[in-house]
């Protein structure tokens, strides 16, 4: 049986490293649940050379997938400000060239005592289209706080476009994975009418947890072998 509902929206679902690492599993766990097939990836000059192999396949840091009416744009990296934008801009980019309907974000929102039975899923949107959906969902308001980094620069730039955009804010710790992810999850299906098993997600979470964990390691020693050669390298003007 088809794990999609009928839906005509084309949707993007857009992960990236946020508080928690919640935005990156969750749409990891969609991708592989749903098992979209890898159409493309997102290049930017000054982005980090940094390349992942799982299975003996190549990935970059940015990648895009598909399946039916479903995109989804991930990225295992973090984004520094003006990088932050150049990525928020190539997004709108790719929706315009996809006719995409709607775009939705998952991102952490830092707590003090996230356990998995009090976690609270906010949301957030930026045109009342989507209002409706927040409803449906039974998903409280994000009211009162600030933005800053990624989600910012996408907020700021879709929300003068006319294709909507909403973020659901995920309480989590704010440095670890956790499993906080699970409600997130759940919430997203729900939203994009897609049917999961719940019972799967604990499983699939410890796996990309675990293998987030490793590429998080990979790219610092990537990042510090880097710079040990930039110190011991001699100054342009004596090449």
């Amino acid at each position: 049986m088809s794990r999609f509902k009928h839906t005509n929206d084309k949707v993007l679902l857009l992960g990236f490293p946020s508080s928690g690492r919640v935005g990156t599993f969750s749409i990891s766990y969609m991708v592989h649940y749903l098992q979209m097939q890898q159409i493309g990836e997102m290049d930017h000059p000054r982005l980090l050379p940094v390349l992942f192999i799982e299975n003996g396949d190549i990935f970059g840091p940015i990648r895009i997938y598909k399946k039916n009416n479903l995109h989804v744009i991930t990225s295992d990296l973090p984004f520094e400000a003006d990088l932050a934008y150049d990525f928020a801009e190539s997004v709108l980019e790719f929706c315009k060239k996809k006719n995409i309907d709607k775009v939705i974000m998952v991102c952490g929102l830092e707590s003090s005592n996230p356990t998995p039975s009090d976690c609270k899923v906010y949301g957030l949107v930026t045109h009342q289209i989507l209002e409706k959906e927040l409803y449906e969902a039974e998903i409280p308001k994000f009211l009162t706080g600030s933005i800053s980094g990624t989600e910012a620069a996408i907020i700021s730039l879709f929300r003068t476009s006319n294709i909507p955009v909403m973020v659901l804010y995920a309480e989590c710790h704010p440095l670890f994975p956790d499993a906080n992810a699970t409600k997130a999850i759940t919430l997203l299906s729900k939203i994009i009418k897609v049917k999961i098993d719940t019972r799967d997600i604990q499983k699939k979470l410890e796996y990309l947890r675990v293998q987030h964990c490793n590429l998080i390691q990979e790219t610092i020693d990537a990042l510090q072998q880097q710079e040990k050669k930039s110190e011991t390298r001699p100054p342009q003007i004596y090449r």
